[in-house]
């Protein structure tokens, strides 16, 4: 297990940019969910709109409409030790309206989302039921560490 990581992180805004998260929020919520898994890491998070969203969810997952969040694992052959992760597409409106409805503060919401792509990245997925219990737990442990409350808390 490593103790720190190392990332480069470059993020692309392509939505509107009021109320977004600072470069260092997404460095803190990358950087926890890269704990223990890599000591370098290179990683793209793309800000994008509703339409974009669409476009790439209907291209990648054959699913209509836009998503909170698209992960795309850097697919490099084995024998090349380069730290480069993948890169991370967040639709800011279904984000921000995700938060509303769920009664999450909004960077809370956001934090999650980097933390779940950037799993996805390091090759956790939710399709199994079993799967998606690890992950969830995991992703509700690395939050509390940045003293964000459990995500999967159902609404009263």
């Amino acid at each position: 297990m490593t103790s720190t990581t190392e990332l480069d992180l470059d993020v692309q805004i392509a939505c509107n940019t009021d109320n977004l998260p600072t470069q260092h929020h997404f460095i803190t919520w990358a950087s926890a969910a890269l704990q223990g898994h890599r000591d370098e890491a290179e990683l793209s998070i793309r800000l994008i709109d509703e339409d974009e969203s669409a476009a790439l969810n209907l291209q990648y997952r054959q699913k209509n409409g836009p998503t909170n969040v698209l992960s795309f694992p850097a697919d490099l052959p084995a024998e090349l030790a380069l730290p480069l992760l993948g890169d991370l597409a967040i639709c800011k409106q279904v984000v921000e309206r995700e938060a509303i409805e769920q009664h999450k503060a909004c960077l809370d919401h956001w934090a999650h989302m980097v933390i779940h792509g950037t799993l996805h990245l390091l090759g956790y997925d939710h399709i199994e039921d079993s799967d998606a219990e690890e992950m969830e737990a995991l992703e509700i442990t690395l939050l509390k560490t940045l003293n964000i409350n459990n995500p999967y808390t159902p609404i009263l």
